[in-house]
């Protein structure tokens, strides 16, 4: 199977050179990845073990973090949740997120509830609060990146993604048992504004080209994966897309692994407006989203689609 190509880039690179490197692949894929990001080695070693010493507890102890009414947005989410919009077999998957806690009396407070947080194992919350912070970083300046590339000014994200709704997601697909119904993660596209993605690395991530071939991609060890979300998509009308991808289920060697990954969805602030970017619309591509809503209605009614609200 062809490969999709997307380029390696590095984010130490100089600001106009990464930017136009970054909008030129995102425009071309939806996706790019991005080296020298700067979190540390020694954190990311540490997030994936113990990734791997929760998902290892038993059902009925993960369980117990499983709270329902929020829509997944914090805590544990069981195996076969959550479903693609459109899909009819739920994800082969089971994670856990990690949001942003707000101080007591944010006026956001009512959209990001608080987090939750196992007695075990040891160090867990203190690691991805940490991780957290470094993504967060990360997404900030890959942010101003794609500003520059659009023609706004390098801080224009600034104000709408502080405080934003972003979640981390730790990812955990379990190896197969038999013939079981529905795959690792069925083709769908990301909410949020961007998605920075660790673990990519075992082999199962697949993006939908524009002539409709499906391509594999595995990034470099400790390299990003990025992608756009509907988010961006929609404020860019469409001149940075979101593009469909998926992750299939492991060839017949592999199928008794499990297989672990870290996306940082990027979000903006509940209640900025998702107005069309002026740069994106003219007379040869007319605004295709009149209609402003805030991010977190968009939000809202993707969770719904996607089987975690209801």
């Amino acid at each position: 199977m062809d490969r999709a190509g997307i380029p390696v880039l590095s984010l130490a690179d100089e600001p106009e050179r990464f930017s136009k490197a970054i909008g030129d692949s995102m425009r071309r894929f939806g996706f790019a990845m991005v080296k020298d990001h700067g979190i540390d080695d020694a954190l990311i070693a540490r997030s994936w073990a113990l990734t791997e010493t929760f998902f290892a507890l038993s059902e009925r102890e993960k369980r117990t973090y499983f709270v329902s009414g929020i829509a997944g947005a914090r805590g544990y989410t069981p195996f076969r949740t959550e479903v693609a919009k459109g899909a009819r077999e739920p994800d082969r998957k089971e994670f856990w997120h990690i949001g942003r806690d707000l101080p007591s009396g944010h006026p956001l407070v009512d959209t990001m509830p608080p987090n939750i947080w196992p007695e075990r194992p040891v160090d867990f919350q203190e690691t991805f609060e940490i991780l957290f912070t470094e993504f967060d970083r990360v997404g900030a300046t890959i942010m101003a990146r794609l500003a520059r590339h659009l023609g706004l000014p390098d801080s224009w994200f600034d104000n709408a993604i502080e405080d934003g709704n972003s979640v981390l997601r730790l990812l955990h697909y379990p190896p197969f048992e038999g013939h079981e119904a529905g795959v690792r993660a069925e083709a769908h596209e990301d909410i949020n504004l961007i998605t920075l993605l660790l673990g990519a690395e075992e082999a199962g991530l697949e993006l939908l080209s524009r002539d409709g071939a499906w391509l594999p991609e595995t990034p470099p060890p400790g390299a990003l994966v990025v992608n756009i979300g509907d988010m961006l998509q929609r404020l860019t009308n469409h001149a940075l897309p979101s593009t469909t991808h998926r992750v299939c289920n492991p060839a017949t060697g592999r199928r008794d692994h499990s297989r672990y990954s870290m996306p940082f969805f990027l979000h903006l602030r509940s209640d900025f407006p998702l107005a069309t970017l002026s740069q994106c619309i003219d007379d040869s591509h007319p605004d295709l989203y009149p209609e402003v809503i805030t991010a977190d209605e968009f939000l809202q009614q993707r969770l719904v689609e996607i089987g975690l609200k209801h």
